[in-house]
């Protein structure tokens, strides 16, 4: 063989070896593109959640990541996840998306349905129905399917409370759920925070008092409802617990506040004697003992305060003139009378 074949060998060997190399980088560098690469849509130290809906498919959860605009390459993580068999394990969930991962960090997360807990709070809420409405907003369970299941009578079994007694089991504050909790799901775990709550400690304070637990929930519902003044709450609810201990009528506006609104859907300014005369069994000015059920979601701090009361002989209240928020007390109606005259002043002055 003349050297200018051999020459012509080595460098069509040398070609190919280079070739070879050049392809062979190239492949890493894709490789290395669609599996390390950063692929998220995100500027730097950002987050952004991605939500799976239950019943949710791979196509779905694509089209998903699409519309938020949360991959940079489409196609890279396709690639890689039709290789790690992530379209064979899709979980619902709030998965969240920091930016610098890359397609196997995001892939395997979603493949291990490693979501992102997020915390749910509620508060000052009257009825199921705004209760409903408000947790909608916060987890993947819809405010009809709320509803529906609470006013069930499996509800009803399960819990053994009534549907105007079922507000009492869902204590205001902030819990921390994934977000595809259904109606169920919601529902037990409130249940559980309710008999955290109701210790043997609690249950016998209730005792000591004569009442049941669902009736201090009741209690502190109207507690709440007359005052935003934790520090006062005590006091108020020493005054409603000596008028059942008297067989006194408790005529508390809050409770004829919640029976127009449950006719008419709207709250009162201001209660005047025709509202007070209602046929209502919430409205404590006709009938005697407790309404059939809270007249609002009892606090912690009104549960508390029907617990723990002030022991005081005080069988009246109204509120203080000064609009602090805060009232006057009375052993006496002529004493109450009084008060009761400079807070309407009030009220009158203001129109």
């Amino acid at each position: 063989m003349g050297s200018g074949k051999k020459k012509l060998i080595k460098h069509i060997v040398l070609i190919f070896v280079i070739a070879v190399i050049l392809v062979s980088a190239g492949g890493a560098y894709l490789f290395w593109r669609a599996v390390y690469k950063n692929n998220i849509n995100l500027p730097v130290k950002e987050a952004s959640y991605l939500y799976i809906k239950t019943g949710s498919d791979y196509p779905a959860m694509l089209e998903n990541l699409k519309e938020n605009k949360l991959l940079r390459n489409q196609e890279t993580f396709n690639w890689l996840a039709l290789r790690k068999n992530l379209p064979n394990h899709i979980y619902p969930g709030r998965y969240e998306i920091k930016a610098g991962m890359n397609n196997d960090e995001l892939i395997d997360m979603l493949r291990s349905g490693a979501q992102k807990p997020l915390n749910v709070t509620f508060n000052n809420i009257r009825t199921i129905k705004q209760l409903a409405g408000v947790i909608a907003t916060q987890i993947e369970a819809d405010s009809a399917s709320i509803i529906n299941y609470i006013y069930s009578d499996e509800f009803q079994q399960k819990y053994h409370l009534t549907r105007q007694e079922a507000p009492l089991l869902f204590l205001p504050n902030t819990y921390e759920f994934y977000w595809n909790t259904d109606a169920e799901a919601f529902v037990d775990r409130m249940q559980k925070e309710y008999k955290r709550f109701w210790d043997d400690e609690k249950k016998a304070k209730a005792t000591k008092l004569k009442l049941t637990p669902v009736e201090v929930s009741i209690v502190a519902s109207i507690v709440d409802k007359e005052t935003n003044q934790n520090d006062e709450k005590p006091t108020i609810a020493g005054v409603y617990l000596n008028r059942l201990k008297k067989g006194w009528k408790l005529q508390a506006d809050p409770t004829t506040v919640f029976a127009f609104y449950l006719e008419n859907d709207s709250l009162l300014n201001r209660v005047y004697k025709k509202h007070t005369q209602m046929d209502s069994p919430y409205n404590t000015y006709v009938y005697k003992g407790l309404p059939p059920g809270p007249i609002c979601l009892p606090s912690i701090s009104g549960l508390n305060a029907v617990l723990n009361p002030k022991n005081h002989d005080y069988m009246y209240f109204v509120a203080k003139a000064d609009g602090s928020g805060y009232h006057h007390f009375s052993k006496t109606y002529n004493e109450h009378l009084r008060y009761a005259r400079e807070h309407y002043k009030a009220l009158n002055n203001k129109k």
